[in-house]
């Protein structure tokens, strides 16, 4: 058995990782990975009454953790003090989407149809977008930081440069799409609807190939540059290799539909990590080598419904390269005077310490009608 000692010092030697998930029942968990030659443990660091209504996306820096909700904020915590950093308001409806951009950017879409960048910085919004006629309900930051990807409600798949914040290429597509995916090297980008997956190549804009999937498609994740777990309406996981664009991996994961997916690597192992409507946060050891071998490491009982995930390491974060991250202090800021003014956003700022608490607290009572998507 790992002690806690013990725990403390092979998560030393291999870097510090947080898995970091939200539920229907207003609370965000944090658990710390702590891996051993013996046995992984998944320990729990906090839990958080964050919003009024269900947590809808949750995204990671090195820095900080972004939950969006039904409640219309964006919440904000700042994992070096573990305090709350503040709450940006700018949304009308469902916060569907966030993404971190390196160290220096969110972006952050809605029900609203609002694509929205802010600073990380200042947490100024710098640029307001009308990017769907309908929601945004997912967006893909390419990994050179100058390309921005969003699909929504109107049947449209929409490439944006972020630069000057621009629509650069609009496609119409035939159904209204739920997920977008830019791949790590980001030559090709995946695009889900429902229980159909495009991918598409970057050079040509174009279909190279589909992949359909039993049920309703819920999540999708890139292991590598040509493997992607795709998580549907099911108990089960699946890895594809696009190149034959054939299913090489299967597994049941969970005892309830799989609703969300995240992947971090330690050396040359890689952990994907799957969150359910069961309760359960789970990691499960790939190997790229041997794609068909895969093993739970462990798995902790939050009791929650849960709803989104994400993976939080300080110092690599998302493993870019010092290229990346210099684009990324760069991005936006040659044309400031085409930012739209911030005069609209609204920050609340608090210092509140994050609550110590492992067990769910019951929400207050609401007031009025909660909003669904």
């Amino acid at each position: 058995m790992t002690t806690k000692n013990q725990c403390s010092k092979s998560f030393y030697n291999m870097g510090e990782v947080e898995v970091v998930a939200g539920s229907y029942e207003q609370i965000v968990f944090g658990y710390r990975v702590c891996p051993s030659e013996e046995e992984w443990r998944i320990e729990p660091v906090f839990t958080h009454h964050a919003h009024t209504a269900s947590l809808s996306a949750v995204a990671a820096s090195e820095q900080f953790i972004a939950t969006g909700s039904k409640d219309e904020t964006v919440q904000l915590y700042d994992m070096n003090t573990r305090t709350e950093h503040g709450a940006l308001l700018h949304h009308s409806g469902t916060v569907s989407c966030l993404e971190f951009y390196g160290t220096s950017h969110l972006l952050s879409g809605g029900e609203d149809g609002l694509l929205c960048v802010w600073s990380t910085k200042t947490w100024d919004c710098l640029k307001t977008i009308k990017a769907h006629m309908g929601h945004v309900t997912s967006l893909s930051v390419h990994p050179s930081g100058k390309l921005a990807l969003s699909v929504g409600t109107d049947k449209k798949l929409r490439t944006w440069n972020l630069i000057d914040g621009r629509s650069a290429f609009v496609k119409n597509i035939k159904q209204d799409a739920q997920l977008v995916l830019w791949s790590p090297v980001g030559d090709k980008y995946v695009v889900v609807m429902h229980d159909k997956l495009d991918i598409y190549s970057l050079e040509s804009a174009s279909i190279t190939g589909t992949l359909t999937y039993q049920k309703r498609i819920s999540s999708i994740k890139f292991l590598k540059n040509t493997l992607l777990a795709v998580a549907g309406d099911d108990e089960y996981v699946k890895v594809y290799d696009l190149l034959s664009e054939k299913c090489i991996c299967e597994f049941r994961a969970h005892e309830n539909r799989v609703k969300a997916m995240d992947s971090f690597l330690i050396d040359e192992l890689c952990v994907l990590v799957t969150a359910s409507n069961d309760g359960f946060i789970k990691l499960w050891k790939f190997n790229l080598e041997s794609p068909e071998v895969v093993c739970l490491l462990s798995q902790v009982n939050t009791t929650a419904r849960l709803t989104c995930l994400s993976v939080w390491r300080p110092k690599t974060g998302r493993e870019l390269s010092a290229e990346q991250i210099t684009q990324s202090a760069s991005m936006l800021s040659a044309d400031k005077e085409a930012l739209l003014s911030p005069t609209s956003k609204r920050v609340r700022n608090t210092e509140k310490v994050v609550s110590q608490h492992f067990s769910i607290r019951k929400p207050p009572k609401k007031n009025k009608k909660q909003k669904v998507q």
